[in-house]
């Protein structure tokens, strides 16, 4: 009990408000990190989702993928694809690293939307004279949205706990308080680093799960409804 309440008045201590090293430039570059990868992330597995869920081919070609790029180790991944770009190149190998590791979540999550919608719904649309991509604008993508959400709420937190490593190779963010307290035996300053991070995870999931219920409650247990409002619009 005494080594938390130190690690809370580590955190809030005034020597930490300034400085390069502070807690607010460390949530800064922690937060960067993540919001750059997660984009990077949804362009590039977003498109290749929608796809295979309204074409219904590869899905199993991404699930092997998205397997295996799961399976990856994040520490080792990081570590090699620095030593691939080089020294002056970290921040460019931590990025790739991060988003290789966001997309699977956020494909699993773009296809499997798609492939949850009941096919009468998508029937009924393409029986009303509605194109492919009618079908896949104002029907796939509306209701598929929730899971797709989902699948980029759980991408962002496996970036921000990995993003936890960036410090290990000098890239800052709220990692650097745990590496440096380790390295001094510093387990004041380490539990505060791990507060930090966990308190970053759980904004940010609380934030994403206020958007998927808001997404969900548009169209779904209303299927039937927001399909009306499609056809309409």
């Amino acid at each position: 009990m005494n080594l938390f309440l130190d690690a809370l008045a580590w955190i809030f201590s005034p020597e930490r408000l300034t400085g390069n090293d502070s807690i607010p430039a460390a949530f800064a570059a922690h937060l960067a990190f993540t919001v750059i990868a997660v984009l990077i992330a949804a362009l590039i597995a977003i498109p290749f989702g929608w796809a295979i869920g309204h074409t219904g081919r590869g899905r199993e070609i991404a699930v092997a993928v998205s397997g295996a790029a799961r399976a990856l180790p994040s520490f080792g991944l990081m570590l090699l694809l620095v030593l691939i770009f080089g020294v002056l190149h970290k921040p460019e190998a931590a990025i790739v690293a991060f988003v290789l590791l966001a997309i699977p979540s956020i494909l699993a999550g773009a296809y499997t939307g798609i492939e949850a919608i009941d096919r009468t719904v998508i029937d009924a649309g393409r029986a009303m004279g509605m194109t492919q991509w009618q079908v896949l604008w104002r029907i796939e993508v509306p209701l598929g949205m929730h899971l797709l959400v989902g699948g980029l709420r759980a991408a962002t937190l496996q970036v921000i706990a990995t993003v936890t490593l960036a410090a290990y190779v000098a890239l800052g963010g709220l990692g650097q308080y745990i590496i440096t307290g380790i390295a001094l035996r510093d387990y004041t300053e380490v539990l505060a680093g791990a507060i930090l991070v966990t308190a970053l995870a759980l904004v940010v999931d609380g934030v994403f799960a206020l958007v998927q219920r808001g997404v969900l409650s548009r169209v779904s247990p209303r299927t039937d409804r927001a399909f009306n409002a499609t056809l309409i619009s």
